[in-house]
């Protein structure tokens, strides 16, 4: 009991000094883990470990092979839960890359790794090759992280993103096939046999899982299953989902549960959110067990394996020339330019799906007798923990030295989805500029992604509004919802994290028509608050231009804005195209000249120079 106790306790803790110290969580549980397994053997009364996760006849926690049977359903709820967060939407642009990384890629790091095992540590080609089927996986609970806090291009972060979820069941698959060719004994038996599980793995994991998630959302739409047991259900269901597939077709129900994942995310399921902070939530306990159980079980002399030049050799060849040639033959014709190519080559750590499948495969194969198979565990576990160490202390760095750091965060979030910030929302799209709605309203975010507009489904009273990688290169924040305390609310808790160059909000009652009252955060106007401003959108839906040739101008049009509540100034835009906001507060645009233009939403200014004025 102390044990179990200790493994949650001590998991928990990694998890917060990796959020503190904003690293990857995997890193501080390894280093835990290790240092209550093998590394504990040094300093113990007996010489064993602080935590044993297999029984071993006199202590441990897991009889038989009942940790693998664990591993396997915790892994499964994890690809499920990260299944659940890939959007088609979001592939537009980079679909391509992405199918080719987890095809081409695959099969370059396959062969690559392989090879490179072989020749370096003199392993058996069954061996190697097995090594390098289960380094193929990048992951998603590494790599999410690692870009959190990096301010990248979007279409680098997305594809980053969906390699890192998509290939784990792909090195999954390998993984298999490869063990099962080992399993039956040599080349003899696999040809057929690897056609026979690769086919079964196919068609049974696509199959169960397709069809579960269409009768698992159909019953949640249908309010078949009670809100209050809508989680449990769920979890029900993809253990239900694993089991059923793994029983037709072995190690099938990795894929069945990421398919399941992916078909219930893209649909408009009325309490996906839910679902998803509570898969979210059990993913981060499941990880912090798996991890530190996993780590402990290595033992000493597994180590000891590694404390060899030949070690550092493969780690340099699967990290520096492997991954970035997959990365290279991948990306050949996709739009991606070629230091956004380098640095996605860069950030390759790989992850849970690795260490457990390596844990699994790598003892099962030892029980076998199998030559070489010692080496499985200690070489996954040092190409997991040191790409992860590499990654997370460089790759900022690596991005600033190949250009594709955002040195000035551009994008806007704008908090509440309303048809006044789907209105102004759309206007900064078409003028280029990344924009993000942010609302509790399902129906609001609804209208704004059929307006092309992106459009995040979140309570922004949540935590986890930071691991959107969509955020990553936002650097102004406008809080225009029609809850005065939601906006204050909003700008204290964002500004640091998303209001590097500007955070504002829209004015209340209070602090309208009132100069003295006026906040220096405040947005657009002081005499308009978000009623004023909805119903000024509301008799007139449009964003309007106007040129301006002066300060003298500018001033005087703002003055007529003031005297008509149907219009309302938003943005300067200068002869490049920039815009900047307008606070509600007085602050002085002096250097204005010709080929500027006002940007105000409502009714068309009546001016001397109407042939000026340009509906958007």
């Amino acid at each position: 009991m102390l044990e179990l106790a200790g493994i949650v306790i001590l998991g928990i803790i990694a998890q917060w000094v990796a959020w503190r110290l904003k690293l990857p969580a995997i890193l501080p549980l390894i280093l835990i883990g290790l240092l209550v397994g093998p590394i504990s053997t040094l300093y113990t009364e007996d010489g064993t470990k602080l935590i044993e996760p297999i029984w071993t006849g006199k202590k441990g926690l897991f009889p038989g092979e009942t940790l693998y049977y664990f591993t396997s359903l915790a892994i499964s709820i994890i690809l499920f839960e990260g299944g659940l967060t890939l959007k088609r939407a979001e592939i537009a642009n980079v679909g391509p890359v992405i199918t080719k990384l987890i095809t081409l890629g695959s099969v370059i790091t396959f062969f690559g790794a392989g090879m490179a095992a072989h020749f370096i540590f003199d392993l058996s080609w069954q061996i190697s090759f097995l090594f390098a089927a289960l380094i193929i996986v990048t992951g998603p609970t590494v790599i999410t992280p690692i870009l959190r806090n990096i301010p990248l291009k979007k279409d680098v972060s997305t594809v980053l993103k969906w390699e890192g979820i998509l290939i784990d069941p792909i090195g999954a698959l390998v993984a298999v096939l490869v063990f099962e060719f080992i399993s039956v004994g040599g080349d003899a038996g696999y040809t057929q046999t690897a056609l026979i599980e690769f086919g079964k793995i196919v068609l049974f994991g696509t199959t169960f899982g397709f069809t579960f998630a269409h009768a698992l959302a159909f019953a949640i739409k249908k309010n078949f299953i009670p809100h209050y047991l809508l989680n449990v259900v769920s979890l029900s269901a993809v253990l239900l989902v694993f089991v059923e597939s793994d029983l037709f077709a072995h190690e099938s129900g990795l894929l069945a549960v990421v398919v399941m994942g992916m078909v219930l995310g893209n649909k408009n399921l009325p309490n996906l959110k839910e679902l998803l902070y509570f898969k979210e939530s059990l993913s981060v306990l499941l990880i912090s067990i798996l991890f530190i159980l996993l780590a402990a079980n290595i033992d000493t002399a597994d180590l000891e394996l590694l404390l060899d030049w030949k070690t550092i050799l493969l780690f340099v060849v699967v990290v520096f020339v492997v991954r970035p040639l997959g990365v290279f033959l991948s990306t050949q014709g996709s739009g991606l330019k070629w230091n956004e190519k380098v640095f996605i080559g860069w950030v390759g750590p790989r992850g849970i799906v690795a260490a457990g499948i390596a844990s699994l495969f790598g003892s099962k194969l030892l029980q076998q007798g199998v030559k070489g198979a010692e080496y499985i565990v200690p070489l996954v576990f040092m190409i997991v923990l040191g790409t992860v160490l590499l990654n997370a202390t460089t790759a900022r760095l690596v991005a600033k030295l190949v250009g594709v750091f955002l040195s000035k965060s551009e994008g806007i979030l704008i908090i509440g989805a309303s048809k006044l910030s789907r209105l102004i929302a759309n206007y900064l799209k078409k003028n280029n500029r990344h924009v993000v709605l942010i609302d509790n309203n399902q129906s609001n975010v609804d209208k704004a992604k059929k307006l092309g507009i992106e459009a995040i489904n979140a309570n922004i009273y949540s935590d986890s509004l930071t691991d959107f990688l969509e955020l990553s290169d936002v650097g102004y924040v406008m809080a225009m919802t029609g809850n005065s305390d939601i906006n204050k609310y909003a700008i204290e808790k964002f500004t640091k994290d998303f209001g590097e160059n500007g955070a504002f909000r829209l004015i209340d009652a209070d602090e309208m028509n009132d100069p003295n009252n006026n906040p220096e955060i405040g947005l657009f106007s002081h005499t308009d608050d978000f009623i004023k401003l909805t119903d000024a959108v509301r008799s007139y839906p449009s964003v309007n231009e106007i040129e301006i040739k002066n300060k003298e101008e500018y001033d005087a049009l703002i003055e007529i804005t003031k005297a008509d509540n149907n219009t309302v100034p938003i943005f300067l835009k200068d002869p490049e195209g920039d815009l900047k906001i307008i606070p509600s507060f007085s602050k002085e645009f002096n250097d204005i000249t010709e080929g500027y233009k006002l940007v105000y939403l409502g009714k068309v200014l009546d001016t001397d120079n109407d042939e000026d004025v340009e509906t958007v």
